[in-house]
């Protein structure tokens, strides 16, 4: 990854760049941002700017790594021998120590499919080889510190610097963030950490305290449009459709185009709940629940997020205002009879049903109440 592949970010890019020249790198490296914003392909990039021995040679560009010596070579094929990955994972049986190693393999493919790191892909990845994550998010446990440790004690053994490449460490359980706090504390000579973090306040302060933050901004629209078109073979009025409701992430405008493209699973699960609750149909309503109930609590959350989306969708589609929507066709077509549905009398008190649905979710709730919840308080509010 050179920076050249980066959309956007180039003020950031600079001030790694910068840090990087000066030789005065900090021993760890927080980037923060929203999700979807690039942020590890920041640090990919990064790490092998360091790593790079081509772009200090005559006549190369030194702005950038050279993408052609060995170095960038064993970065770009992600098998760079100072370079340690830690990521979040589950177990694949009770009682079981593990490790980011586990799962390498499917690390480096979801690397190359999903290069924007979208965390539901990741789920699915894992879900995907046998080892299942509904009702389980995948999380840091502390057989991690330990072995990133072991390996962080070695010398290095092709560059001056081993690099430590940890995505989400606020998914670290607290076992875990006491011993990764140790190795920040005390880090290995010439050892650079360079993290990622979606919600940079959910990590434990102490750690957080002895990195070098570097905010990274959502994305501008236009540029999750740009990468949309020059990295997905998409047309450019359906790129930027999709950018311009996905909040600067590049992973939710791709789950737009995705959805668009698959039949829109989220979209027929929130019209059954709605056609359902209007008629009051209970005894569907909680066959409704336990359906989503067994989707992995992440795509719960999802879910719940895009039914706090299209509430607001259609709330907007009685303004009259087209321009205002970002809804695909499939939600068009629904909105025009559902819409007067939604009104200000009760789009905050239904907005509320899911938010707090969400938060019930993210505190490991029971998933099967939770959403018979939801289903019940829809009922009392759609026709207020």
């Amino acid at each position: 990854m050179r920076f050249a592949d980066i959309p956007a970010h180039k003020d950031v890019i600079d001030r790694i760049r910068q840090i990087v020249d000066s030789d005065r790198i900090p021993h760890a490296i927080l980037l923060r941002g929203p999700e979807g914003s690039a942020k590890f392909a920041l640090a990919r990039a990064t790490a092998q700017y360091i790593h790079c021995t081509g772009r200090l040679q005559p006549g190369a560009d030194p702005t950038d790594s050279c993408g052609i010596c060995t170095q960038c070579i064993q970065h770009q094929t992600l098998n760079h021998v100072d370079t340690h990955y830690s990521f979040p994972i589950v177990k694949k049986k009770s009682g079981s120590n593990p490790i980011s190693d586990d799962f390498i393999e499917q690390w480096r493919e979801f690397l190359i499919e999903s290069p924007m790191m979208d965390f539901e892909t990741w789920c699915a990845k894992l879900a995907s080889v046998g080892t299942s994550t509904a009702g389980v998010s995948p999380m840091f446990y502390v057989s991690e510190s330990d072995a990133l440790a072991a390996k962080l004690a070695t010398t290095s053994r092709s560059t001056r610097y081993k690099i430590a490449m940890m995505w989400l460490p606020e998914r670290m359980n607290e076992a875990c963030a006491n011993k990764m706090l140790k190795l920040l504390e005390e880090p290995q000579p010439e050892t650079i950490f360079i993290i990622t973090s979606d919600n940079a306040t959910e990590i434990l302060p102490t750690i957080y305290s002895r990195c070098q933050p570097i905010e990274v901004k959502r994305l501008d629209n236009n540029a999750v449009a740009q990468w949309i078109v020059d990295n997905k073979n998409v047309n450019p009025e359906d790129a930027q459709k999709a950018a311009d409701i996905s909040s600067g992430s590049i992973n939710a405008a791709l789950r737009q185009l995705d959805i668009a493209a698959s039949g829109n699973d989220f979209f027929d699960r929130f019209v059954s709940l709605m056609r359902l609750a209007y008629q009051r149909k209970i005894i569907e309503l909680r066959l409704w629940a336990q359906d989503i109930a067994a989707l992995g609590r992440d795509r719960q959350v999802a879910f719940l997020n895009y039914c706090c989306r299209l509430l607001r969708e259609n709330f907007i589609y009685n303004l009259n205002m087209p321009d205002l929507n970002g809804m695909n066709s499939s939600e068009r077509d629904f909105s025009k009879n559902f819409a007067r549905f939604i009104n200000e009398r009760n789009v905050l008190k239904l907005n509320r049903v899911f938010e707090d649905a969400t938060t019930d979710i993210a505190g490991n709730g029971n998933a099967k109440i939770i959403f018979f919840d939801v289903a019940v308080r829809v009922i009392l509010l759609l026709k207020q």
